[in-house]
Order: C-alpha cells, then structure tokens, then sequence
C-alpha cells in the first residue's frame, strides 16, 4: 500500500482529498471562509496565526505550513512562527495577542483544564468575548482540520508543489470551487 488512501496520489494534497470526497466540502469551506475571513475583532492575519499555531501544536506540519504562509501573506513576521512553537512567552508577539495564544494552546493540549481566569486574561488584555469565541471557533476547526490531513495522509510537500503566490488572499470556497470540488 502507497499511503493512508491507495486511491489517492502519493502523497496526496488536501485538495485530492476534497475531490474525491466532495461531501461535506462546501460547507466546510463556507465555515473556513465565515471564521477566517469573515468579521472579527482578529485580523485575518491573527486567526490565520491561530491556525497554524495550533497546527504546529498538533505536529499538523502541512497546515502548519499552509497557515503560516498565508499569516504571513496578511503581514505577519514569518519569524515568529517557529518562536511561539518553541516559546510562547518568549516570542516577540504582542501582549496582546499572547493571552488568546495561551488559551487555544491550553484547548489544543488540554481543554478539561481551562478555567475562569483562563478567559479573564484574554479580557485583561483587552479582547472582547466575541474574539474570544472567534479564536476558540478557529481552534476547534484546525484541531478537526489536522486530523482530517493527517488521517488521510496529506503532505507538506504535496501542498508546497501547488501552492499559487495569489492563493493566500482568496476565499478557501473560491479556492474550492477554482479546483472544482465544490
């Protein structure tokens, strides 16, 4: 056996994956589109951060990779991704932004230990519950997300090989609907 899916090319892109498993991608990528894309108190450039800093927690290196780049392409120092993997606190991220850090990686890792104060951070440095509930809502997406890629075998070098430079700033259901799966 080749990978995870014989029926699909070695290694597969997450785009192969849609194709030959159309249902369900549409609104997928409608929820991709509404959380990253759609109004927020976070930039698209934070919860594209988000994503791949809970992509990296989860070793998901292809949405790791992918989230980066496009956090990157909304001006997000490229610099800071491998910093916050290894040293959050560390990291030259705002202060700001590093209370919603700590609370997705605490999700990520071990959401039965969240707590009260957990939140009372997030609003002590100055965000409001709805981005809190947007930075909660990409987290448990990605977490469903890594494991849909790395259950079916996709690989960062799959994803590296179609990568468009334009590709970062599109919606993910025009991307989609580009590629024909939805």
């Amino acid at each position: 056996m080749k990978g995870k899916f014989p029926s699909l090319p070695s290694p597969p892109d997450i785009s192969d994956v849609f194709l030959k498993f159309p249902q369900g991608v549409r609104p997928l990528l409608e929820l991709h589109d509404a959380l990253l894309r759609g109004d927020s108190p976070l930039t698209p450039g934070e919860r594209e951060m988000i994503a791949a800093h809970v992509s990296g927690l989860n070793a998901c290196d292809y949405c790791y990779g992918a989230h980066s780049s496009i956090a990157s392409a909304f001006g997000i120092d490229k610099s800071l991704f491998e910093a916050m993997q290894n040293d959050l606190e560390g990291a030259r991220i705002s202060d700001k932004l590093k209370p919603i850090l700590n609370y997705v990686s605490k999700l990520t890792i071990s959401p039965s230990k969240l707590a009260a104060g957990d939140a009372q951070q997030v609003y002590e440095a100055g965000w409001s519950e709805r981005a809190s509930y947007d930075a909660i809502s990409v987290c448990a997406l990605f977490n469903f997300m890594n494991r849909l890629v790395e259950g079916t075998g996709c690989s960062p070098a799959a994803e590296a090989a179609g990568e468009d430079e334009h590709e970062p700033l599109m919606s993910y259901l025009a991307w989609s609907e580009e590629m024909g799966f939805a």
